[in-house]
C-alpha cells in the first residue's frame, strides 16, 4: 500500500506553504492538504484486501440514532430469538447478546485514530515523499486496527456457532488428513456450509449449487497446500472407496485442474470460491492465537486437525469459510457533517512554534456486528 503526491507545481508550491512562517498562511495550507488526502487515505483503507472490509459498511450521520431490524436479516422460519455478536470498544471482548428475532437491534461504536508528525524543514524543501509516506503510516495504523478488531468478532462468532446442533463449535470440521489440505476438505466445507445455510423457508436457496461460503481465509502454508495438488496425489481413499489411501500411486488432479494451478499460482480463487491468503492466520501467528484463546474462554469443543483430538494452537491451524452473500457482518460508520470521506483528517494544532513539527490527526468511528453466526464456518488443519 502506497500513496504518492504528483510533483506538480501546484502541489510544490501548496506543500511548501504547509512550513510558513505566516501561521494563518501555513495552517490553511496545511487543512487543505488534509481535505486532498483524507479522501484518498479512506479510498486506499476501504479497499485493501484485509478482514475487516469483508464487512457490508453501514454509513449513518454522527447525530443519528440508528439501529437494524434484525427481522429483516433472517429467515421467516427462525427461532424468536437471535445471537448477535457486536465490538462494543476497540480492542476489547466482542460482546454476544440474545434479542427477540422482531426487535431492532441498538448498537455502539468506537474510535479508531492516528496521529502522525514530522519536521517543518521537509516541507520547506518541497519533500512529496515525506507527506506521502506519513499519510500512507496513518493509513497503515487504522488498518491495522480495523483488522484487528474485524477478526476479533469473526472469529467469537465462528466458536459460539451452533450449527444444525445445540454445542458451540459445531461449525468447525477436521481436515481428513493431518497436515494436508485437499479436495476432499473443500468438498466437505461446501457440504457444511450448505447444510447450515437454508432458504428462508428451510428450502433450498436461491443460486442452488452457487450458494454457501464465497471466501476464504486462509495462510500461505494452506495456499502451498493447494498449489501443491498440481503435483501431489489428491485421493484421501483406496479405490474400492472404503479405507484411506495408505500408500501407491494415489489419483493425481485432473490435467485442467493441474495446469490452472501451475498458471494462477496466485490462487485468487478456487472451487469457485475467493482465496483469501492472510499472513497473520497459520500455527503460531496473531490470528491463530487469538482463535485459540477465544475457543479457550468460550469453553467450546472444537476438533483439531485430522478429526483427531481437540483444537491446539502450537499443530493446528484455522480455515475459515465465509458467506458474504448473507450481509451477516456489517459495519455500522459515522459519515460526520460535511465529511466526504469516513475518514477524518484534521490538523493537528498541539504543536508550538519552538517544536518545528507539522501533526495530522485521522479517525474512523466504527463497530462491527455479526448477526448471523451461520455465515462463517471453519475447518482445522
Amino acid at each position: 500500500m502506497k500513496i504518492t503526491i504528483k510533483r506538480t507545481e501546484d502541489q510544490l508550491a501548496l506543500v511548501r506553504a504547509m512550513g510558513s512562517n505566516n501561521r494563518e498562511e501555513a495552517y490553511e495550507a496545511q487543512a487543505a492538504v488534509a481535505d486532498l488526502l483524507g479522501p484518498v487515505v479512506s479510498e486506499v483503507i476501504n479497499n485493501a484486501p484485509t478482514v475487516g472490509n469483508l464487512y457490508t459498511s453501514l454509513s449513518y450521520g454522527e447525530d443519528d440514532n440508528p439501529s437494524l431490524p434484525l427481522d429483516l436479516f433472517h429467515d421467516i422460519t427462525d427461532e424468536d430469538y437471535i445471537q448477535v455478536y457486536s465490538q462494543q470498544v476497540a480492542g476489547g471482548l466482542p460482546y454476544s447478546q440474545v434479542f427477540p428475532a422482531h426487535n431492532e437491534l441498538k448498537f455502539s461504536t468506537y474510535t479508531l485514530d492516528s496521529a502522525l508528525a514530522f519536521d517543518r524543514k521537509y516541507v520547506r524543501k518541497a519533500r512529496l515523499d515525506v507527506v506521502s509516506k506519513t499519510f500512507t503510516r496513518m493509513a497503515q495504523e487504522v488498518l491495522l486496527k480495523q483488522t484487528k478488531t474485524a477478526f476479533n468478532v469473526l472469529a467469537t462468532a465462528l466458536v459460539k456457532g451452533q450449527g444444525t446442533s445445540a454445542t458451540a463449535g459445531s461449525q468447525i470440521i477436521g481436515s481428513t488428513t493431518e497436515n494436508r489440505f485437499v479436495l476432499d476438505d473443500f468438498n466437505r466445507l461446501i457440504t457444511k456450509s450448505k447444510r447450515i445455510n437454508s432458504s428462508f423457508n428451510g428450502g433450498t436457496p436461491v443460486g442452488g449449487v452457487k450458494s454457501g461460503i464465497t471466501d476464504l481465509l486462509v495462510s500461505p502454508e494452506m495456499v502451498e497446500q493447494l498449489r501443491a495438488m498440481a503435483y501431489n496425489p489428491i485421493n484421501t481413499i483406496d479405490a474400492d472407496g472404503s479405507t484411506a489411501d495408505s500408500g501407491g500411486d494415489g489419483q493425481v488432479a485432473p490435467d485442467v485442474l493441474r495446469q490452472e494451478l501451475f498458471s494462477a499460482a496466485g490462487l485468487p480463487s478456487f472451487y469457485g470460491i475467493n482465496i483469501m491468503e492472510i499472513n497473520q492466520m497459520g500455527i503460531n501467528q496473531t490470528f491463530n492465537k487469538l482463535f485459540a484463546a477465544i475457543v479457550t474462554s468460550e469453553g467450546a469443543t472444537v476438533v483439531g486437525g485430522g478429526n483427531t483430538g481437540t483444537f491446539a494452537q502450537a499443530s493446528d491451524e484455522i480455515v475459515i469459510g465465509i458467506d458474504r452473500s448473507k450481509d451477516a457482518l456489517i459495519r455500522p460508520v459515522v459519515v460526520g457533517e460535511g465529511s466526504p470521506s469516513e475518514l477524518q483528517v484534521l490538523v493537528d494544532d498541539q504543536f508550538s512554534v519552538r517544536q518545528n513539527k507539522i501533526g495530522y490527526y485521522g479517525k474512523v468511528e466504527e463497530g462491527r456486528i455479526c448477526i448471523d453466526d451461520r455465515a462463517l464456518i471453519g475447518l482445522a488443519v
